[in-house]
């Protein structure tokens, strides 16, 4: 039998057809293959219309023509752009308003609910009225001693409804905010140097780096620089970039620097893979990883290498092509993965091409610089850096959950034994690098390590991972934070682990926990108990995967009510990662202690 290459042999005509093959078309054929590619070419071409406009002021809007169907958030920037709360002077005209006269009209609704999420003020409706989540921009999950006490400074003057969370991109989250006060917050910030702007909604999040950049004896590259620049370029430079705050729907960024993956590209809408190519130092990329309620991804290759000077332009080619082309219909479906199946990735990264500065993109090289072999470390506990005498030390933080005493402690202690400098990491937990190794000994009998954030949790309580949950969140289904830390007590009393397992808890479908990265997640619904009563439950997912072999988990069981998960975990540890069932003389109910620290200020 003849052979052909694989190109060649799909297209083989058989020896009997070939005949047939050769005739002359008719001319009526001939005008409907015509036709027919004049249509499709047509709609190719108008599905690449841009869809947006840069208007006076430099706002960039919908055009009218592409309006139809779109959702309700769209409508809301359509109405009023949110960035007029920046450009315009609106967030100090809004903070001087009483709340209940903006409640009074949709528009100050808007701007409650809305519009503030591009300062990176969340509205706590449902759970807090009147109060607020700030979340800010810390990239790389870099921060300073004087930072951290800015923001103790203030969670603490809001008493029992201020604290801060440690978020799944290196980023701090602080509750309790007053409206009145955002004006004098939004300048504390900028004296600190930091920003919440462009923090929330259709913006780009926290760029997210290696949490030992710069430490690490084993690292790539140092991803600090590359992160700052993203975040600089996307805010520019913290005063807002009104041709990025417009996108169909938030949009994440990283850039990888160790072979751990401690940066989870996979999960990210664009990913720096670091890559040489003719000697040269760039990234090759990923594109289009998300969660959502309706559907989850993982980045797929877009087939392109920049050199390291390029990161910027191709970060810009790359919201450009989503800003101009993505939809904004339903909201399930408007992450950029969504548009990359739509046109197809090669399409996708042609327009990508068009965009960058000379019009070029170069094809990926094959010369990928993360090892595939390489077994993921811990960070917790004490570690030697590249820097000879000093150590960083990696503190577990208990479902990323701080108070201010916490973190006026967590300052002292990077003064008193490190740089200033503390480090978030994407598992909720803070490291303090640049410890001095004579250091070590004092610090690690430090109140603080001993009480609260130790550096050597119990294998389970290292892994743990947790949303906001129902206390705060009002898209949370079930309570999470005190709910996890419970249940990982409870289990811990009923099996020995051997292996490191990391379970994710998330209060909703959005999964802000993301809990198809873990081995074992929790995601939060209703459900119907052994009575047929209605209760907090949560879908079982099992076999996420973190690092060179990562790939998101699947769902093992649904419907679990809260109530009754300590036994269905064990069962899952014992028969999945081979835990040993211990003998105990009683059930242990009580809140555990770590538990109610959550909810004492």
């Amino acid at each position: 039998m003849t052979s052909y290459s694989t190109s060649l042999q799909h297209f083989h005509v058989p020896q009997r057809l070939r005949s047939r093959c050769r005739r002359r078309p008719s001319r009526e054929a001939v005008g409907e293959l015509a036709a027919n590619s004049t249509a499709q070419e047509a709609e190719a071409a108008g599905r690449l219309e841009t869809r947006v406009e840069e208007r006076e002021g430099g706002y960039w809007v919908l055009k009218e023509k592409f309006r139809a169907g779109i959702n309700l958030q769209e409508k809301v920037k359509l109405e009023k752009d949110p960035m007029t709360l920046v450009y315009e002077d609106g967030i100090r005209k809004l903070a001087a308003t009483p709340l209940e006269e903006m409640e009074a009209s949709k528009s100050g609704k808007d701007d409650i609910d809305v519009r503030l999420k591009w300062l990176g003020l969340f509205h706590r409706r449902k759970h807090q009225y009147g109060r607020f989540m700030m979340r800010l921009k810390l990239p790389n999950g870099v921060t300073t001693s004087e930072q951290t006490r800015y923001l103790a400074s203030v969670i603490q003057s809001y008493g029992e409804d201020g604290c801060a969370d440690i978020t799944t991109r290196q980023n701090w989250q602080i509750r309790g905010v007053q409206l009145t006060d955002v004006p004098s917050i939004l300048d504390g910030l900028t004296a600190v140097g930091l920003t919440s702007l462009q923090s929330g909604m259709d913006n780009v999040r926290n760029p997210v780096g290696n949490p030992l950049a710069g430490i690490d004896p084993f690292e790539i590259v140092d991803t600090r620089p590359y992160a700052s620049l993203l975040s600089s370029f996307v805010t520019a430079n913290s005063k807002g970039n009104l041709s990025l705050t417009n996108l169909p729907r938030k949009w994440n960024v990283c850039v990888v620097g160790s072979h751990d993956l401690y940066e989870h590209p996979h999960i990210n809408d664009l990913a720096y893979m670091p890559a040489e190519k003719y000697g040269r130092f760039g990234f090759n990329l990923l594109v289009g990883g998300f969660f959502s309620p309706k559907r989850c991804a993982e980045a797929v290759p877009l087939d392109a290498w920049i050199p390291a000077d390029d990161v910027i332009p191709l970060c810009k080619a790359v919201l450009e092509a989503y800003r101009d082309l993505g939809s904004r219909g339903n909201r399930q479906k408007t992450r950029m993965m969504w548009l990359i199946n739509e046109l197809g990735i090669e399409t996708f990264r042609t327009e990508v091409e068009n965009r960058m500065p000379k019009g070029n993109l170069e094809r990926a090289s094959p010369g990928e610089l993360v090892m595939k072999q390489w077994e993921r470390r811990d960070y917790l506990g004490v570690h030697p850096q590249k820097q000879l005498g000093f150590s960083f030390v990696g503190l577990h933080v208990p479902v990323g959950r701080v108070q201010a005493v916490d973190m006026f402690e967590l300052a002292r202690i990077a003064d008193a034994y490190g740089s200033g400098e503390l480090r978030l990491t994407v598992e909720q937990n803070i490291l303090i690098p640049n410890v001095e190794n004579s250091r070590l000994s004092a610090l690690l009998e430090e109140p603080l390590l001993k009480k609260r954030f130790s550096p050597g949790p119990s294998i389970l309580m290292k892994g743990l991972v947790a949303c906001t949950g129902s206390q705060f969140c009002g898209q949370a289904i079930i309570e999470t934070k005190a709910r996890a830390l419970w249940v990982t007590e409870e289990v811990e009393r009923r099996v020995a682990v051997a292996q490191p397992v990391r379970m994710h808890w998330t209060g909703c479908p959005n999964s802000c926990g993301q809990v198809q990265v873990a081995d074992i997640g929790f995601m939060g619904c209703l459900t119907r108990n052994a009575d047929g009563k209605v209760c907090e439950g949560v879908d079982v997912y099992l076999g996420g995967r973190i690092g060179s072999d990562s790939h998101l988990g699947e769902l093992y069981k649904k419907g679990v009510p809260c109530d009754e998960l300590v036994p269905v975990v064990v069962e899952i540890l014992v028969e999945k990662f081979g835990a040993v069932r211990k003998v105990r003389e009683e059930d242990h109910e009580a809140l555990p202690c770590d538990a109610k620290y959550l909810y004492k200020k």
